[in-house]
């Protein structure tokens, strides 16, 4: 039960959620409600305003631009975006991970933006919207401010949005032609949360080789990472049983695992090395389809 009180806003564009946004010092934005009721029910959050998105729109849609970006609203829900034709087709690994997240009625419910903005280290979305490279759209009262993935997650809850800010949409560049995503996860048995998940993205030439691999990690550090080492590794190999091995050996390089009840960070470094692998071989069979 929510305890204390708080006033209620239904803003009908974003402009006016961030006109909202800034009229006061307590004010939050709800989207689908996973993140921030639980915290207000537990008396951890007591917002004075509530600023309810479910009625702008815009947020809700999945579209195509002309040069092939495939862009998302914040407000598409995990269950919209793991069935949506497009993003199956061509943003494989983000499809799967939407797939995964918590059970049929969190993804029903929950959002992409609010996980990202939530930005639990154990959510699944951020390691595909890293790994294909997401731009994060944010509008502020200064007005539209695009941040790279590569720059969003700082740590545990703590990204790159400002106070002031709301997701709008994420935008994901065209994938190259023969490029296969694939996203593998080793799930917490109670909550759901990504104990390791990790997305790979490999682009293969005529000739079989690697022209580019990019690898998002979720659930194993304090925020979402690229594993860059791995990455490398894996460019330029003719992406056979050796090469995968080695570079999802690599996948946990130069990080600093958590350790806390659900696994050691020696277990964490472990499992990405597994999930690695699965998820590259994956993705290598889909750009190879």
């Amino acid at each position: 039960m929510i305890t204390h009180p708080f006033t209620y806003q239904a803003p009908a564009t974003i402009e006016e959620a961030v006109q909202q946004l800034g009229k006061g010092d307590d004010a939050k934005v709800i989207a689908g409600g996973h993140s921030l009721l639980p915290l207000m029910k537990l008396g951890l959050a007591q917002p004075e305003t509530l600023i309810d998105l479910r009625h702008i729109a815009s947020l809700h849609q999945i579209r195509t631009e002309a040069d092939g970006t495939i862009v998302i609203g914040a407000l598409a829900t995990h269950r919209d975006i793991a069935h949506d034709k497009t993003v199956r087709a061509k943003l494989a690994a983000l499809a799967d991970a939407a797939g995964e997240v918590g059970d049929l009625q969190v993804r029903a419910r929950g959002t992409i933006g609010g996980s990202l903005a939530h930005a639990d280290s154990a959510a699944d979305e951020p390691a595909p919207t890293l790994a294909y490279d997401a731009t994060i759209r944010a509008m502020g009262p200064a007005g539209r401010r695009d941040i790279a993935a590569r720059d969003y997650f700082k740590g545990t809850f703590e990204t790159a949005l400002a106070a002031n800010e709301i997701i709008a949409e994420i935008r994901f560049p065209a994938p190259a032609g023969r490029t296969g995503g694939a996203y593998a996860k080793f799930a917490h048995p109670a909550s759901g949360f990504a104990v390791t998940g990790v997305a790979a993205v490999v682009t293969i030439k005529s000739d079989g080789t690697v022209e580019r691999a990019a690898i998002g990690v979720a659930g194993v550090a304090a925020a979402a990472y690229r594993a860059t080492e791995a990455e490398r590794a894996l460019t330029g190999t003719k992406a056979d049983a050796k090469a995968i091995v080695e570079a999802a050996a690599k996948a946990a390089n130069g990080i600093t695992a958590l350790s806390d009840l659900a696994a050691s960070a020696e277990y964490r470094k472990h499992l990405v090395t597994v999930y690695a692998k699965r998820a590259i071989e994956r993705a290598i069979q889909r750009a190879r389809a």
